[in-house]
């Protein structure tokens, strides 16, 4: 994420963004649990583990989830948005999971003297991250960190919404189902059609995890533009 993108969560978006997010995302709690599943089914369950957990701001979802299902696990969580960072410090602080996680403001490749993980995640990032040199910069600094076979799981986005107007529209009428009125979710559309820049297709993606280190793609969770997929990094 790009300092422009970590701009965009200032304090008064992360003050929103449990709630926010949960209604844009239908099915937000399932994807990270699923996610955790996919991390347990491709490591192995019950060994330990290092998690690099990427974009950990907001709830710290990854964490809560995967660390209440593996106990063995380790977390490097990183943000480089101070105000999504301490709402991730707080939600993991109120699980008990403080001593198996560090917190880290700034970017992958800011992190020092950290040895390969076993396993990461990318979620709700990658469409934030404008243009695809960006993200596959994003993607190989995650590589990098990882072990030759290690899983990635990747969610978010992954079409280009002005090509998918009936999800756009269905998106609009989540939102009606929450409440928001008319003008509301009419400038929620304006918003999203603004401030993100998902990948155009699913192929896209699969083309970006290739060119940059990872093979085996498997995807396993969608609603509506979101989708998530595991991959592995490619072995040497």
């Amino acid at each position: 994420m790009g300092n422009d993108s970590a701009a965009k969560f200032d304090p008064s978006r992360a003050s929103e963004y449990a709630e926010q997010s949960r209604i844009a995302l239908a099915g937000y709690d399932a994807c990270h649990e699923l996610s955790a599943c996919m991390l347990a089914a491709a490591l192995g369950s019950g060994r330990a583990a290092r998690v690099l957990v990427v974009g950990a701001g907001g709830g710290a979802s990854e964490i809560v989830t995967a660390g209440a299902l593996e106990p063995d696990w380790s977390f490097v969580a990183v943000d480089p948005s101070q105000p999504m960072l301490d709402l991730a410090v707080a939600a993991v602080e109120a699980k008990g999971l403080s001593a198996r996680t560090r917190f880290h403001l700034g970017y992958v490749d800011d992190i020092v003297g950290e040895a390969t993980f076993d396993a990461a995640t990318l979620i709700g990032v990658l469409h934030h991250v404008p243009g695809d040199d960006a993200k596959r910069a994003l993607l190989a600094s995650i590589a990098r960190r990882l072990k030759p076979g290690a899983p990635l799981v990747l969610a978010g986005n992954r079409f280009a919404y002005r090509a998918q107007p009936l999800l756009l529209r269905a998106w609009g009428e989540r939102w009606r189902m929450h409440g928001a009125a008319p003008a509301e979710v009419e400038a929620k559309l304006g918003k999203i059609l603004q401030g993100a820049d998902p990948p155009a297709t699913p192929e896209a993606v699969e083309a970006l995890l290739a060119e940059t280190g990872f093979v085996e793609p498997t995807w396993f969770f969608s609603s509506l533009f979101w989708a998530a997929t595991l991959a592995r990094r490619k072995a040497e």
